[in-house]
């Protein structure tokens, strides 16, 4: 599996608990563990999509042209 399907497979699964909490709200119940895997979905979101330091940092200098 390729790093973009795996983050879309996260957006999706996000997705799917939002429409859960939101449904719990309005029933005027808890949603502590959905919000606890959601939490925990957005990290991993974060951590796949993010960016070297040095890439953030000199955008230019690593790009290399030919």
């Amino acid at each position: 599996m390729s790093q973009t399907q795996y983050l879309k497979l996260l957006e999706k699964e996000i997705q799917h608990i939002n429409k859960k909490i939101d449904m719990k709200i309005m029933q005027g119940e808890a949603y502590m563990k959905e919000a606890r895997d959601h939490k925990l979905l957005l990290k991993k979101v974060r951590y796949h999509s993010r960016k070297s330091f040095f890439s953030r940092l000199f955008p230019t200098f690593f790009k290399f042209q030919f």
